[in-house]
């Protein structure tokens, strides 16, 4: 019974999804033409790693970067949520929901990023705050941290390296670990990353990404020379 009211939200929760996208994408180019009176001709267009603009283009030019990034939006959403349908692993059904909801969650930091991009043009003397876009990215590790744990192997997502596709327990634990890994480190990321000036706020992010990549992959190596080795005796 509590399994069937459980299928019951979530399936509703994805139709809300599907539902949701559309408007979602559509609001930083509806931000962009509310503020479009108040922008000078010329705007930042693009930012060095400190967050400071080093090129300057017409305003147009932003209806382009809020339309790509609108469409990556919702290609990515739907990418995710119907690539389990070319995925030759047994379980790739079952990773259906919870790819859609990562999708979800990556089109709402993308909307999130372009619309504080298109803020960020607007304020002559506010230049990006990497920092901000680096504490979101963090965020949205944190996000899909919480969902690694349960994502079954699949040739798309996760930590797809030739041990983990082809051992389901080796897939389990490395997904076990990097699950917990990537919530604590995106929170840390975020934290951090907002506490931080931008020049630490760069190292750190980029230290700490790096970690959290490699722990999982040296960890699943490890398990599976460990497997390896009980095999032959």
């Amino acid at each position: 019974m509590v399994d069937t009211i459980q299928n019951k939200k979530e399936i509703a929760m994805i139709k809300y999804f599907k539902i949701l996208i559309w408007p979602l994408a559509l609001i930083p180019p509806v931000y962009l033409a509310f503020i479009w009176q108040s922008l000078p001709e010329k705007v930042a267009m693009h930012f060095d790693l400190k967050g400071n603009p080093d090129r300057y283009g017409n305003k147009a030019e932003l209806w382009i970067m809020v339309g790509i990034l609108s469409l990556m939006s919702i290609g990515l959403y739907f990418l995710l949520s119907n690539i389990y349908k070319i995925d030759p692993k047994k379980y790739a059904a079952e990773n259906k929901d919870r790819l859609q909801r990562m999708g979800f969650a990556i089109s709402v930091f993308m909307t999130a990023l372009s619309c504080f991009i298109v803020y960020s043009t607007s304020k002559e003397d506010f230049g990006l705050g990497i920092r901000y876009v680096f504490a979101g990215v963090g965020l949205l590790l944190c996000l899909i941290g919480n969902y690694m744990h349960t994502i079954k192997p699949n040739y798309f997502a996760g930590i797809r390296l030739p041990w983990t596709l082809n051992n389901e327990d080796n897939w389990r634990k490395t997904h076990l670990l990097a699950g917990k890994l990537w919530f604590l480190g995106g929170l840390v990321i975020a934290i951090l990353c907002l506490l931080l000036p931008d020049t630490a706020a760069i190292v750190l992010f980029f230290i700490l990404t790096v970690v959290l990549i490699l722990v999982p992959v040296i960890y699943s190596y490890r398990l599976f020379k460990k497997n390896k080795e009980a095999e032959s005796l």
